[in-house]
């Protein structure tokens, strides 16, 4: 079996468990057509009934971004973004998201153009966002080498060597490799939903982050749920939503996040790469922000809206998970954020918040969570780092120590 033929099978029979009769709204870059077309087949024989692609590509990005005028940049199909979340909405379309794109796509482009376009297209795409972060519909993301992201992860082989590479390491780290990954895959997902589980019950009013230029306490939603491994979709079917994931994760709390922390790991944003990103928190707020690269970007993310200077995610990840067996900085988001601890500004899921559904917007803000028009995951964690739980009466549990799990399930 081939490589698009194990990751198609992957993702719609374990990514998305996709249910005889939906249809599969797929995103993807021009160059990972032989992975989209494998998808369709897999997806036309566990009895889907259409696959709806829309493709991107790195030229036509940045043509927009060189010519568009000012007002174009600021335009973005939200009649599109409309009509597809309705669809997403009503769980009879499943999501399924290909990533892999040049990291550094938008380097060069004046910051504030491209802040305008990604403040403009996240306001549009929130129609989309929503049923996602509420677990409307089944939905996974999965990644596929492209060129321009293999050269940048790989600038010392020549093109075609870097893009072998890369498709190897994305292998390893999405556990193709195995011997049978749907088994591997199950597995997984048992482990990871347990100790979410485990981290629920403990019920900790707060987690401790100490490292070099870190010492970050984030205060827990109330009624916070941790989530890891499979997710439950309210259409009825169990979902592994990213692979790989390597996650457990929660909501903090929106007013409670005090403190210094360094990122570990460079991270794309809208093709802009940002490095050595450091934040102060006060009362939940990002009031102070620094970067060896890419700040420009990061304070265009965080001008987008009140929520986007919050939390709205942390996520503890083991430093010897399976993306780290890989030994790859992909530059990719949903690689790097599955081989470290990592936080993420926006929006919060609503899935880990108890009852959400059942609470009005201010009620749910009351209880801690965060909305915006933006999520954005960058990573925290590593082998110098220590994550603590922390009870309300001030005690402390070591959760992690050296970036490695120190409770058994």
């Amino acid at each position: 079996m081939s490589f698009e033929e194990k990751l198609a099978r992957l993702a719609v029979r374990v990514g998305l468990n996709l249910r005889e009769g939906q249809e599969v709204f797929l995103t993807a870059h021009v160059e990972q057509l032989p992975l989209v077309r494998a998808i369709a087949r897999e997806v036309y024989r566990a009895g889907g009934v259409a696959v709806v692609p829309f493709f991107g590509d790195d030229e036509l990005s940045r043509l927009r971004f060189e010519l568009a005028s000012e007002a174009a940049l600021e335009y973005a199909p939200e009649w599109l973004y409309r009509a597809i979340g309705e669809r997403l909405e009503s769980g009879e379309m499943a999501r399924l998201a290909v990533v892999g794109e040049d990291p550094r796509l938008l380097a060069g482009f004046p910051p504030e153009r491209v802040g305008r376009a990604m403040q403009a297209h996240a306001r549009a795409y929130r129609p989309v966002l929503l049923p996602i972060s509420r677990f409307a519909t089944n939905w996974t993301i999965v990644g596929y080498p492209v060129r321009s992201w293999a050269r940048a992860v790989f600038p010392e082989l020549s093109e075609d060597e870097a893009l072998s590479r890369l498709g190897e390491a994305i292998q390893v780290a999405t556990r193709l490799d195995a011997e049978d990954p749907l088994a591997e895959w199950t597995a997984r997902a048992d482990e990871l939903s347990a100790r979410a589980r485990w981290l629920t019950e403990q019920n900790f009013h707060a987690l401790r982050f100490l490292g070099p230029g870190t010492d970050l306490t984030v205060g827990l939603a109330e009624g916070h749920v941790w989530k890891g491994g499979w997710g439950e979709a309210r259409n009825g079917l169990r979902v592994l939503p990213n692979i790989p994931t390597e996650e457990v994760f929660t909501m903090p709390h929106r007013e409670r996040v005090f403190g210094r922390v360094r990122a570990t790991m460079p991270f794309t944003l809208n093709g802009v790469l940002v490095k050595g990103l450091e934040v102060r928190f006060e009362g939940g707020v990002a009031v102070e922000v620094r970067a060896e690269e890419g700040l420009e970007a990061i304070r265009a993310l965080l001008a987008t809206d009140e929520g986007a200077k919050r939390l709205g995610e942390v996520a503890l990840v083991p430093a010897d998970s399976g993306v780290r067996r890989a030994g790859v900085l992909f530059l990719n988001t949903l690689f790097d954020e599955n081989a470290a601890s990592h936080l993420a500004f926006g929006q919060a899921y609503s899935e880990n918040l108890k009852d959400a559904d059942r609470f009005a917007p201010e009620a749910r803000k009351a209880r801690g969570m965060n909305e915006s028009l933006v999520h954005q995951d960058w990573m925290i964690g590593s082998e110098e780092v220590d994550v603590l739980g922390v009870h309300e009466d001030g005690r402390e549990v070591v959760l992690m120590k050296r970036g490695r799990w120190a409770f058994a399930v």
